[in-house]
């Protein structure tokens, strides 16, 4: 029988509720019933795409015009059943409709044609939920006896957190979801915020509402638990997406208090073989480290773990790992090491020294142009942070910097323009030590001039000109630093023989005071 036919036979009618001021839907037979026997028909929703409008309909209809007496007081059960447990019961049949399929191979990935039929699912299923979550907010359409109002708001604090997680589930942009099903999701978290009575999705997850109860991010955590142990997190490709989701909406001051249920996920997720997970648990635990105050970080020994976890990746050849991966140790060697501007820090090499020599190691290895684009764009602020204490490295930065300089990446030119910063910083930072390899430097830099301005369809006309400003502005850095030597060296400069863009650089550090 069609849900329609079977909610026909319920003797449903329209009526008043006792005790409930307002008209609506009501049925001789308990409430539970009449969803127990909607759970059993909602099979037909997955089999059956024809008539999944007329089910969603009528399911909508049950909601939004019920009696809210007998659909959440449970003296209208006519047995002292547990509403909670009810409606529960009923929200896992729902959200089950569009359950992703379970994955058994260790990729942790399915063919895109598994997830056909969860988009439309989906939205059918936000659609009833909607409507179940709005008869329980607190408008003046819903204002009902204190008994009535009470059940209602048990029932709101129990049904909002895996109602969150589902519509988290869905609101993503991924293979099992559409732009329809991400439109429902995104409505139905709406609606479940202002029902809670507060502003925003952090204050729904963190803050107290207004009936005094908890957010819901402990319980959304619990629930998400189970399916991020080591042994099963690979088997719903959602999981890994909803718990990230979650995690990056929280911040100071509220994620110290979930630290030991965020922190072994995030690491687990980050230890993966695959790219794409390392990657995303990487993007965790930088969020963690920015959010979380440095000694509850290094309570139990966790930012060394995670230091040396972040350490290992370094030795990957992927781009986007090491892209994410720079900058968290870069704000994780803040939480560890003092500044290296501190009077009392120490001169004595460190976890900086650690990662500096490592990265430039591997700068003056790497062959592969995105590698070096990300490293360049890095280096210059792990020499802001590190000062004046990079002339332990200047031999070996001389060489990363002249080799940087002398190959050219692309239109973009992103590794020149990021090396031309690591030199500023250079010589803002350790300007007494580059006299000695002022030679070594103003050739490369007027060497790389040279190649710039004499090949004009090398970059475009507005990378060219930046290129040019730049390598003028490490020009005057170094003639400043070596006490006007780069002057005397460029008075010798045939202008004749130079391109015109090269000359009015040259002429600008000349004319210099």
């Amino acid at each position: 029988m069609d849900l329609p036919e079977t909610l026909h036979g319920l003797q449903i009618k329209e009526g008043h509720g006792d005790g409930d001021s307002s008209p609506g839907l009501q049925s001789g037979r308990p409430v539970p019933e009449v969803l127990r026997q909607i759970r059993d028909s909602l099979g037909d929703m997955r089999s059956s795409s024809e008539r999944q409008p007329g089910i969603v309909d009528t399911i909508r209809k049950l909601f939004q015009t019920g009696s809210a007496h007998w659909l959440f007081s449970a003296c209208c059960t006519n047995a002292d059943s547990d509403m909670v447990k009810v409606y529960g019961d009923f929200l896992g049949s729902v959200t089950g409709l569009a359950a992703l399929p379970l994955c058994e191979t260790e990729s942790g990935d399915l063919p895109h044609g598994e997830y056909a039929d969860i988009p439309r699912l989906a939205a059918a299923a936000c659609t009833v939920l909607q409507a179940l979550i709005s008869r329980l907010g607190d408008g003046p359409e819903n204002q009902h006896s204190d008994r009535t109002s009470t059940s209602m708001r048990a029932l709101s604090c129990a049904l909002a957190p895996p109602v969150c997680v589902f519509a988290v589930t869905h609101l993503q942009e991924q293979p099992w979801t559409d732009e329809s099903s991400r439109t429902a999701a995104l409505q139905l978290l709406d609606t479940l915020v202002h029902t809670c009575g507060v502003g925003s999705v952090t204050q729904f997850l963190c803050e107290w509402n207004s009936h005094g109860h908890a957010g819901v991010l402990g319980t959304v955590l619990n629930i998400l638990k189970p399916q991020m142990q080591k042994d099963c997190w690979k088997r719903n490709q959602s999981t890994k997406h909803v718990f990230a989701w979650f995690l990056i909406q929280v911040r100071r001051p509220w994620l110290a208090e979930y630290l030991e249920s965020v922190f072994p996920p995030s690491l687990l997720i980050s230890d993966d073989y695959r790219t794409e997970n390392k990657v995303l648990g990487v993007y965790c635990l930088h969020h963690i480290v920015l959010n979380v105050p440095a000694a509850d970080l290094r309570q139990y020994n966790r930012a060394q773990v995670l230091y040396h976890a972040l350490f290992n990746h370094l030795y990957t050849a992927e781009a986007p790992l090491i892209e994410v991966v720079l900058p968290c140790l870069l704000d994780l060697l803040s939480v560890l090491e003092k500044p290296c501007g501190c009077p009392d820090a120490p001169r004595r090499p460190n976890r900086y020294d650690e990662v500096f020599q490592l990265t430039l190691t591997h700068m003056e290895m790497e062959q592969k142009l995105a590698i070096r684009r990300v490293y360049a764009h890095n280096l210059a602020l792990l020499i802001r942070r590190m000062g004046v204490v990079i002339i332990r490295h200047l031999k070996r930065l001389e060489r990363v910097i002249v080799g940087y300089l002398e190959v050219s990446d692309g239109p973009g030119e992103q590794s020149r323009l990021s090396i031309l910063n690591v030199l500023e910083e250079v010589l803002r930072n350790a300007w007494p030590r580059v006299g000695c390899r002022l030679e070594t430097l103003s050739r490369a830099l007027l060497r790389m001039m040279c190649d710039v301005s004499s090949e004009p369809d090398m970059c475009p006309p507005a990378v060219r000109d930046e290129l040019l400003d730049r390598t003028t502005q490490c020009l005057l850095l170094l003639d400043h630093s070596c006490e006007g030597r780069v002057k005397g060296a460029l008075q010798d400069i045939d202008g004749s023989s130079c391109h015109p863009a090269m000359l009015r650089c040259i002429e600008k550090v000349r004319d210099a005071t």
